[in-house]
């Protein structure tokens, strides 16, 4: 009999292991986890790299005409007037505007000033154990959890300690401690998985 309660205590501490870690380990502190916040409360992205679904404002100044909201597209570029693709994933906004300038004054416009600004993030997706699964539009200072009460909250059966979150262009999830500091970021796909009781 004691035997058997033995064997049950280290099966459902295992359970409980699993339940909490899923595979791999737990991840609890560093870049994901706010430490820094701006003047409006909110977490700061620093050196955003642009990827296909960001939408940018490019002012181009006394140039109306020239200036607008572009989307970075599916091959990773952003159709601009006048001078046409320019390469923007895996780029900051301020490296996009530097060649947006030089190309506008190679032959288009005497000393061009030109600025930007991100106005769209790309998505980020929810799956697993939440009520509305599915993809959801990024704010800046976004944490896992605003993420999971946006997919309207857990079921029942979720496992509310660890979460799973795949950057974009990543091949393997990482798991971390659900915290309320840790930071979703765009294009990030959520996975929150189910505990075993």
């Amino acid at each position: 009999m004691r035997t058997i309660s033995i064997a049950i205590g280290f099966l459902l501490l295992f359970l409980a292991g699993c339940a909490e870690k899923g595979s791999g380990p737990v991840i609890s502190s560093g870049d994901r986890y706010a430490t820094s916040v701006t003047a409006d409360g909110s977490s700061a992205i620093v050196d955003y790299r642009l990827d296909v679904g960001d939408k940018i404002k490019m002012t181009v100044y006394n140039e109306p005409t020239l200036t607008g909201e572009y989307t970075v597209g599916a091959d990773g570029t952003l159709a601009l007037p006048l001078i046409g693709d320019l390469p923007a994933k895996g780029r900051t906004v301020s490296e996009v505007v530097d060649s947006a300038r030089m190309r506008f004054a190679d032959g288009f416009l005497r000393e061009p000033r030109v600025s930007g600004e991100v106005i769209n993030y790309r998505p980020f997706y929810i799956l697993g154990e939440v009520e509305a699964p599915g993809p959801y539009p990024y704010v800046v200072g976004l944490t896992a959890l605003n993420a999971v009460a946006t997919a309207k909250g857990f079921t029942p059966r979720a496992n509310r300690d660890v979460v799973q979150i795949r950057r974009q262009g990543a091949t393997e999830e990482t798991n971390y401690r659900l915290t309320p500091e840790l930071l979703v970021l765009p294009g990030d796909t959520i996975r929150v998985g189910e505990r075993y009781f």
